[in-house]
């Protein structure tokens, strides 16, 4: 594996170097997945796309107003270079697409399209880079990962549900995967952790060097120890509400298939799951007492959408991840 600590030096040193801090400062410069960025990154590369970007050479005039505002509160150059000072000293490293474990399923964000109106909808591009923290390879913690999400304020049964169908996937060597949130994110990581060898994941919307929730960090501490933290944004960078939507492509696609245990409507987790249904993504649904609001978004995902399936045990997840459950 490798580590990247010194890249903070001056620019133009290597090639590689030039295109990890350009990466850092474009996804600075606006929210990650942006299309616009995304595409000029693929035709031009990191670098002449960010000269490009802070010339105000750019036809998206709503991009042009963002970049200009972002440059007035800093210079992206320097910032990224005090990103990656930071990281070290937080144990976080740098990976990008031309890292041996950056993870593959990523890369079919490229082709995600999101029929909903608005910005988060429209910005469903794969990330340009991503930090991370624990001594696991991104790429193998990720090739038999699930994602397991549902609802902060969890009842008792959406806990017992994440709880016991992480265990029983970890069990099966799959890595769980969620989003580090209070509820049934927590329980799912739990239940990874509480399996000899389970391996869980947890994808902030945030800098790594400060995880949100603060009162998950006792369980950061130890995901990072057992698997891996995972974040699009720079060291530093705030849990501002909209980044949790648009961590939510990220998490869809880093895993096989996705499991919704509680959801109010209109939540999160449906947001995700509405992404991993996107992705052609296997998309699981725990159906819940008809009395719980907390499983109306649960059920209503299931009478929307006929792809989404119903699923009440870890041979109904493993079934539709097309693994046999002997």
């Amino acid at each position: 594996m490798t580590h990247h600590g010194n890249a903070a030096t001056q620019c133009g040193q290597s090639v590689d170097e030039a295109d990890r801090l350009a990466r850092i400062a474009l996804t600075w410069l606006a929210e990650p997945g942006n299309r616009t960025i995304w595409s000029l990154v693929q035709q031009v590369g990191a670098p002449a796309a960010l000269d490009q970007l802070l010339a105000g050479d750019i036809d998206d005039t709503s991009l042009r107003t963002t970049i200009a505002a972002r440059t007035r509160a800093g210079d992206a150059r320097r910032i990224a270079e005090i990103a990656v000072r930071r990281a070290d000293r937080s144990a976080i490293r740098l990976i990008t697409p031309s890292d041996s474990e950056w993870p593959a399923g990523i890369d079919d964000l490229a082709t995600l399209e999101v029929t909903t109106p608005g910005r988060i909808n429209y910005d469903t591009r794969p990330p340009l880079c991503l930090w991370a923290r624990g001594d696991r390879p991104l790429k193998p913690a990720l090739t038999n990962a699930v994602a397991i999400v549902g609802a902060r304020a969890a009842t008792s049964y959406g806990v017992h549900l994440s709880t016991q169908l992480a265990s029983g996937l970890a069990e099966r060597g799959w890595t769980v995967t969620s989003g580090g949130a209070y509820g049934a994110d927590t329980a799912a990581h739990r239940g990874a952790l509480a399996t000899a060898a389970g391996i869980t994941v947890a994808v902030l919307a945030c800098g790594l060097d400060r995880p949100y929730p603060a009162g998950n960090a006792a369980l950061f501490d130890l995901i990072a120890d057992r698997g891996l933290l995972v974040s699009e944004w720079l060291p530093g960078a705030e849990p501002l509400r909209h980044r949790f939507l648009i961590r939510n492509r990220l998490v869809a696609a880093l895993t096989a298939g996705t499991v919704m245990v509680e959801s109010a409507l209109r939540s999160g987790a449906s947001h995700m799951l509405g992404r991993a249904l996107a992705l052609k993504r296997p998309a699981m649904v725990v159906p819940g007492p008809v009395t719980s609001a907390l499983s109306a978004g649960c059920h209503d995902m299931l009478r929307r959408n006929p792809a989404a399936r119903l699923v009440t045990s870890v041979a109904d997840v493993l079934e539709e991840l097309g693994q046999s459950t002997s």
